[in-house]
């Protein structure tokens, strides 16, 4: 693939369909391009799974933009992976046999915050997103949206987090029920991180 973006790439071995859906998973500031794909490793069969590092070096791994301080990401660097993802995107549908109508996002953090941005900009070009411990920044509100109806959004936050403030999640919950996706949120018992309840909830999301 034409990409800066260094990645890792799951193939789908179920041959009984000519194309598949696809997930593109996005880390955490400080993580890399194998932190997400054990989430998802059961969907293997039937799913692209593609995993994205972030370009920015960001000890002991990487980052995907910076930020002045938490909640507020520096806009350039921003808006730049923003494209960039979008870039990718493209590339990956007309590289594989990628079925357009079953375009997924999924992060945790930094990813979370780009798969929520991303839904706003995106909208129905997307199947939908899994949003972990991510919230939507304001300065998607200077940029253009893209109708949102019946995109399945999935919002996972932590009760305790102590990094984003789990207040944030229940904005996004608003802003995406009021654009009319499909919403389902998943307030849990914990900080900056996942339980295993909630990967058992995402499975049951990516297979519903």
């Amino acid at each position: 693939m034409n990409t800066n973006l260094v990645y890792t790439l799951s193939k789908p071995t179920n041959t009984d369909k000519a194309k598949h859906p696809a997930i593109f998973l996005m880390h955490g500031m400080g993580s890399n391009e194998s932190d997400l794909p054990s989430i998802v490793q059961e969907l293997r069969n039937d799913y692209y799974i593609f995993s994205l590092r972030g370009p920015l070096s960001q000890p002991p791994g990487y980052s995907f933009f910076t930020i002045e301080r938490i909640g507020l990401p520096h806009e350039e660097p921003f808006k730049h992976i923003l494209n960039e993802i979008q870039q990718f995107i493209e590339e990956a549908k007309s590289q594989y046999d990628i079925d357009e109508n079953g375009i997924y996002l999924m992060g945790f953090s930094q990813g979370g915050i780009l798969s929520q941005s991303l839904a706003s900009i995106m909208g129905n070009k997307l199947a939908g997103i899994v949003s972990l411990s991510g919230y939507l920044p304001e300065i998607v509100d200077t940029m253009e949206k893209s109708p949102m109806d019946g995109l399945r959004v999935f919002l996972a936050h932590g009760e305790q987090d102590q990094i984003i403030p789990f207040t944030w999640s229940e904005k996004s919950k608003q802003y995406f029920e009021g654009n009319h996706a499909e919403v389902s949120y998943h307030p849990y018992t914990g900080g900056h991180f996942l339980t295993q309840e909630v990967v058992n909830k995402i499975l049951t999301y990516f297979k519903g």
